[in-house]
């Protein structure tokens, strides 16, 4: 950050006082600016022993599948916003989300948190990130074609979970791809 979006005036990287690191801190104004991690949420929507996975219609990962997730809103829980991204990303209705998985990505400033949930009646559609939709059946899960492996791993622990009918929530840290 070069500039204060506050005031306009230059800012400096420098370690406010009662603080341990730097920070971006208005020349002028002091505004301390703070760059904090980014929210994911998402769902794994399913229905009747199926999952409803989104192809991408938007970069990164165009054309590759995913599930429904997207990052949090100001002014929503997320739970909310997981249900907003399923219904934004593949028309459906939310159905009883309840929290599943959190992954901590430091190296990218992400946290995703995820939900289980149904499908509202099994309807689903298209919406503008997307190109297709669709509930598939574990075996055609489309391994090859999976946009994140955030997503890879989650789907691999939700079926192992779904075997043992067992779903705790589970946490932790992701260090893959780090530069």
């Amino acid at each position: 950050m070069k500039f204060c979006p506050d005031c306009g005036a230059a800012t400096e990287r420098r370690i406010p006082e009662d603080d341990d690191r730097e920070r971006d801190v208005c020349s002028v104004c002091a505004t301390i600016h703070y760059h904090n991690p980014k929210v994911i949420v998402g769902c794994i929507p399913q229905h009747n022993g199926k999952i409803l996975m989104c192809k991408r219609a938007i970069e990164p990962r165009y054309g590759l599948w995913t599930l429904p997730a997207g990052f949090m809103e100001n002014g929503e829980t997320t739970a909310e916003g997981a249900a907003r991204e399923t219904w934004e990303e593949a028309a459906a209705i939310a159905e009883e989300p309840v929290l599943y998985r959190i992954f901590d990505v430091p190296h990218i400033s992400q946290v995703y948190m995820f939900y289980r949930c149904g499908v509202q009646g099994g309807k689903f559609g298209v919406g503008p990130e997307s190109l297709e939709t669709e509930l598939l059946l574990p075996e055609d899960i489309p391994w090859d074609k999976l946009a994140f492996p955030v997503v890879r791993e989650l789907l691999r622990e939700y079926l192992e979970d779904c075997e043992e009918g067992h779903f705790p929530v589970r946490h932790s840290v992701i260090s893959y791809g780090r530069r």
